[in-house]
């Protein structure tokens, strides 16, 4: 009889970290994503301190289409050099916040445009853009100049438009969360949902700093690309979330979440990596064909939606689960506590 309780005992003692390793990965090395979780924490303060820096001294650009302005985009042929004719249309509108961008005119067979933004303007005089045409003409008869596009932006309009945009993207953050807190109830639902909105917050501002470094202005790509690494990053975390719920099952509940958090992890890390680096790759090429044909709109979008992957692919593994482990340790702890009381 003391031979079976002596059994019986011995087989409900924990497994030790080899023997962990050993059942559930068949003896393959398991990745401690949880101990290194104050080198993931300090990465991202390190980042975002710089990008607050970073604000302070260039401060927030903000497109004509949420800051109201005025676009005048031309087209013209032949070779002309950029910073003369800059200085040249700065001098005939004498409008002290305008800025001048130059492409490939795609559109036709050859040729280059310039497109004139006017900051803060809350529409383009028809004086301005008249006499603006009328003096490249003049100054370059050679070069056919001809104005393609006129658009204006009332400043109340644009920060209407912000704020509903801004919206939309608080909207989908607030959906998302409430999609993980109802499907993982099993893990957890509040605390996992809670930090995958941590994990979304941390991407878009990893996207936000890009934009003050690179001294891009924000405008509606900046949404589209938002959005889009919202759905992208909370998707990592959802695999991983699933990976957690199905591994919690097999190694049973009283198992540490930190070890069942870094088991969940190493199993499905390949697979987000690779999902990763294959998007990265398509995203990678259109921005070099952007460059190329210096097709401005293009790189506006893609250079962030690159960061944004790549902070999507870290954050789900690195930020989320880490403080999700967090969570779960500390209200273990705190029913333990309220136990023995």
């Amino acid at each position: 009889m003391t031979d079976k309780t002596q059994t019986k005992a011995v087989s409900k003692a924990p497994l030790t970290d080899e023997e962990f390793v050993n059942k559930y990965n068949g003896g393959r090395k398991i990745i401690d994503f949880v101990g290194h979780k104050k080198i993931f924490f300090g990465i991202s303060l390190s980042i975002i301190i710089i990008g607050i820096i970073c604000n302070f001294i260039f401060g927030t650009q903000l497109d004509i289409q949420f800051s109201g302005g005025a676009t005048l985009k031309f087209s013209y042929s032949g070779e002309i050099n950029q910073s003369e004719l800059t200085d040249f249309i700065q001098a005939k509108t004498t409008e002290d916040r305008i800025t001048t961008t130059y492409a490939q005119d795609l559109m036709g067979n050859s040729g280059t445009t310039v497109t004139v933004q006017f900051s803060g303007n809350d529409s383009i005089k028809t004086d301005i853009q008249k006499n603006l045409e009328s003096d490249l003409q003049k100054q370059y008869p050679d070069n056919d100049f001809k104005c393609l596009e006129s658009n204006s932006v009332d400043a109340s309009m644009g920060f209407s438009f912000l704020l509903k945009c801004l919206t939309a993207v608080a909207i989908a953050a607030v959906l998302m969360v409430l999609y993980v807190t109802i499907r993982f109830k099993k893990i957890g639902g509040l605390s996992a949902g809670v930090m995958a909105l941590v994990a979304l917050f941390h991407d878009v501002a990893m996207i936000y700093f890009m934009y003050v470094i690179f001294q891009m202005p924000i405008d509606a790509s900046f949404i589209a690309v938002v959005l889009m690494i919202l759905g992208y990053s909370l998707n990592d975390t959802i695999v991983i979330y699933d990976r957690v719920r199905e591994e919690k099952k097999l190694v049973g509940s009283k198992t540490d979440v930190g070890k069942v958090f870094n088991l969940s992890c190493t199993k499905c890390i390949k697979r987000t990596i690779m999902t990763s680096i294959t998007t990265l790759s398509a995203i990678l090429v259109v921005y070099i064909v952007a460059c190329a044909f210096n097709i401005t709109s293009v790189q506006s979008f893609a250079l962030p939606m690159i960061i944004g992957i790549v902070s999507g692919c870290y954050s789900s593994i690195c930020i989320a689960g880490p403080l999700w482990v967090m969570w779960q340790r500390h209200k273990k702890a705190k029913k333990a506590a309220a136990k023995a009381a």
